[in-house]
């Protein structure tokens, strides 16, 4: 199949080329922050930075870095750069905990955003005859009018589904004729599942691709959508600090998020001495934003880890690439000593046919010694009378997450939907530590 891309010039732009248009656009990007930007002209000052003398990306190195706590404390406008007159949308993180950030956007922002998502509807092989079905909640929260306005530029015909009505959203994708879904992959396992209870097969719905993001996924879990659709499914990446959905996506290749780099500059940088980390190596992912207006950010900080793929992508596209999220350094756990993601957790359960992917980490502490106990639920066709296979499962999933992650674990087996879902991001993680 031959690779289409939405903007072909800027998707394929050599490495030298790319790199003079990022260097003059962090040399134009830094002057302006400290012009309009009270915040960063005096972190500027203490990083005893000029930023008139800074003259490419070899000076990226001295510049400061933004965190979160740095837009919670400018709450709610201080960081912005364009004026209040300017600013056409204003959107807010996620986030339950501590102050929202909170992010403008000028009618350049919303373009310039709006064709990143075409890029990655684009390689995901829509096109503009066809449907899209965004289930992703609309409001403040970036991810369904992210999706929304990048698929009525690139000229689909949108169903604002939002999330929730499970069963609505069903007959939408039944009878609409649906191409694309775009919402959290563990709410698309959610609507299969629903579907499958309601006496559907969603293999027989006309859908052909999804767009899953908002929450760390693993190959596995990709290869369960796959199935349960009949579908490609297509990781795409962003935060609401940066852009929303659209600043990373997948080619048809599937192996990677294609940063947008004509607009992001991107770092891997060890999370706790703050230095590059060697080519290829995990690492927690920093962003520039080259040309935004509303709200532009130097160096910012996302707390997720990843590492960049050395290796030239099949489809054509020059723009580097992202591996899969491992998941995020506030979210990664210590347990006796060693690193772990909720994602590799997954990735194991993933591979044993009895078990469904819908789990939960639970993970406590007895005097000095660290407790993780893995519930998992076993799938609706288990046979309930079967008590020493049952035991042997456990004690499969338990061997396996140990081999994988060199440590010991408990597994516990439940019954089918006995694990709260979720309508938007899943809660994989009880950390009971945290609460004592």
């Amino acid at each position: 199949m031959t690779e289409t891309y939405y903007q072909a010039h800027e998707e394929c732009l050599d490495r030298s080329t790319l790199e003079e248009l990022q260097a003059r656009r962090l040399r134009a990007l830094v002057v302006s922050l400290d012009a309009t930007v009270p915040f960063y002209r005096q972190a500027f000052k203490d990083a005893g930075v000029d930023p008139a003398s800074v003259e490419g990306l070899q000076d990226l190195p001295t510049l400061p870095f933004t965190v979160k706590n740095d837009l919670r404390a400018a709450y709610p406008y201080k960081m912005f750069s364009a004026s209040m007159d300017d600013i056409v949308r204003i959107h807010a993180s996620s986030g339950t905990t501590g102050q929202i950030s909170v992010v403008g956007y000028t009618r350049a922002d919303l373009e310039m955003w709006a064709q990143c998502v075409s890029r990655a509807l684009v390689a995901a092989g829509a096109t503009s005859h066809d449907i899209l079905q965004v289930s992703y909640g609309y409001g403040i929260f970036t991810g369904g009018l992210g999706l929304h306005d990048g698929a009525t530029y690139l000229g689909m015909s949108v169903i604002p589904a939002s999330g929730g009505n499970t069963k609505r959203q069903i007959q939408f994708l039944r009878d609409f004729g649906v191409a694309g879904l775009a919402c959290t992959p563990s709410y698309a396992l959610l609507i299969a599942e629903t579907a499958r209870d309601m006496g559907l097969d969603p293999t027989t719905f006309p859908l052909r691709f999804g767009i899953f993001g908002a929450e760390a996924w693993s190959v596995g879990m990709r290869e369960e959508l796959e199935q349960a659709f009949d579908i490609k499914a297509y990781d795409i990446y962003g935060l609401s600090e940066i852009l929303g959905p659209g600043v990373a996506f997948e080619c048809s290749a599937q192996q990677g998020l294609h940063v947008n780099e004509d607009h992001f500059l991107t770092e891997i940088v060890d999370p706790q001495t703050l230095l590059p980390v060697e080519e290829g190596e995990y690492g927690e992912i920093v962003f520039t934003t080259l040309t935004k207006q509303g709200i532009p950010l130097l160096r910012y900080r996302t707390r997720d880890i990843s590492r960049f793929i050395t290796e030239p992508c099949s489809c054509g596209r020059t723009l580097r690439r992202l591996d899969r999220l491992r998941g995020r350094s506030d979210d990664m756990l210590i347990i006796r000593g060693v690193n772990v993601f909720p994602s590799q957790i997954e990735q194991v359960l993933t591979g044993v046919a009895e078990v469904s992917t819908n789990y939960q980490i639970i993970v406590s502490r007895t005097g000095r010694m660290d407790n993780v106990l893995v519930k998992v639920e076993i799938e609706p066709d288990f046979p309930a009378d079967e008590i020493a296979r049952f035991e042997s499962i456990e004690r499969q999933v338990r061997a396996e997450i140990e081999s994988a992650l060199a440590i010991s674990v408990q597994v516990r087996l439940v019954e089918p939907k006995s694990i709260a879902r979720s309508e938007g991001k899943a809660q994989r993680l009880i950390d009971e530590r945290k609460e004592n």
